[in-house]
């Protein structure tokens, strides 16, 4: 019935937490959310046959989520 490859299934979940993550109303939140989709996009360039704009483009999310997740945790220290 469904013929979709574990590439496309990434894809779409990948995609699905990006979506959920734009619903979270706690900045933090939403960027660990955007990271975990932002991870799953990476995962998906590669399996795309190296899609180096997926891969370039969610690892510079994934490393401004990162940054400003750790900036916030830093200084509630």
């Amino acid at each position: 019935m469904f013929d979709i490859s574990l590439t496309e299934w990434v894809g779409y979940l990948a995609s699905l937490i990006l979506m959920i993550s734009f619903l979270m109303k706690n900045i933090n939140t939403l960027r660990i959310i955007n990271s975990i989709g932002a991870v799953l996009f990476v995962i998906y360039g590669f399996l795309l046959t190296t899609s180096w704009p997926i891969i370039v483009t969610n690892t510079f999310i994934l490393g401004v989520n990162s940054y400003y997740l750790t900036k916030h945790y830093r200084q509630k220290e």
